[in-house]
């Protein structure tokens, strides 16, 4: 495709580095979405490129009103909650849990050594809230993918005709593009969405051919437009994920893992989970183990 594909091309308008802190029991993130930064970028209301190696890990911790994406980059991450849901996500194989009216759980390293991965939370419209909690799993090798001398990988949404099983019920787009050396993608964005890219590896020039590139670990949160174009002017391989979703235009309170849309919805999450009612109601005598 020519640099000229899209009418409205989408530039970067703020790029930055999220530095490391500590996260749940020992782990360490580079928080991209839930910082100084960038507060929010409607409808996502965090990102973490997370390392985690045993004896650290995430414990027991409840969530209400939104969605989690875990996508693992290295090793494995096993995951129980109370409602008896259990199992263990391997590189490249991706969790999508919709929390609405209530999930607690504990997500902890598979195994010795170093285990990394992205983990997106997606808000979840009013409507949508309190619906029953529900699991998306997809292993590695059943994410679509599809390959035009560039391979991404259809997490969520469409790219390349390749179309990901994945249902999101915020609309949202996630994919997982690799380029080679001298290699370019322009990928279509529904223009109402608001759209980020994250560098995993190597450096890539995004928006206009003679941006400068951006290296790994950074953010780049993309203006209006109806597509992202990319290109690879280094000697080595990039790897980026393109993430977008439609705003809900909502407000959004949050306390910790509980987004709501007035305090009012807050104080009654608290209250439910204090006293497990509500969707909290297998609370009580759960821990994992």
């Amino acid at each position: 495709m020519s640099e000229t594909s899209f009418a409205r091309p989408r530039l970067v308008t703020k790029k930055f580095l999220p530095k490391h802190q500590r996260e749940g029991d020992g782990a360490v993130v580079r928080r991209c979405i839930g910082r100084s930064e960038l507060k929010t970028l409607d409808p996502f209301l965090m990102m973490d490129d997370f390392t985690v190696s045993p004896p650290a890990g995430f414990p027991d911790h409840p969530h209400r009103g939104f969605e989690t994406v875990t996508y693992m980059l290295q090793g494995g991450i096993t995951h129980q909650d109370f409602a008896g849901h259990k199992g263990t996500i391997h590189t490249g194989d991706v969790q999508w849990m919709t929390a609405g009216r209530g999930i607690i759980h504990s997500e902890m390293p598979a195994g010795e050594g170093v285990h990394k991965g992205l983990q997106l939370w997606i808000n979840l419209s009013s409507q949508d809230k309190m619906i029953e909690p529900r699991y998306q799993e997809l292993l590695s090798k059943d994410i679509p993918s599809a390959e035009e001398g560039v391979e991404v990988r259809v997490i969520a949404g469409e790219s390349m005709g390749v179309q990901s099983p994945v249902y999101t019920r915020t609309p949202a787009m996630y994919l997982d593009f690799s380029l080679r050396p001298s290699t370019q993608v322009h990928q279509h964005i529904p223009e109402s969405w608001n759209a980020f890219a994250y560098v995993i590896e190597g450096e890539g020039v995004f928006g206009y051919q003679n941006n400068s590139p951006i290296p790994p670990n950074h953010m780049a949160v993309l203006g209006p437009g109806n597509g992202l174009s990319v290109w690879n002017r280094s000697s080595k391989p990039l790897r980026f994920v393109l993430i977008a979703g439609q705003p809900l235009n909502e407000p959004v309170v949050q306390y910790g893992p509980f987004v709501m849309n007035t305090q009012a919805e807050i104080d009654q999450t608290i209250e439910d989970y204090h006293y497990s009612k509500n969707g909290f109601e297998m609370a009580k005598h759960w821990r994992s183990h």
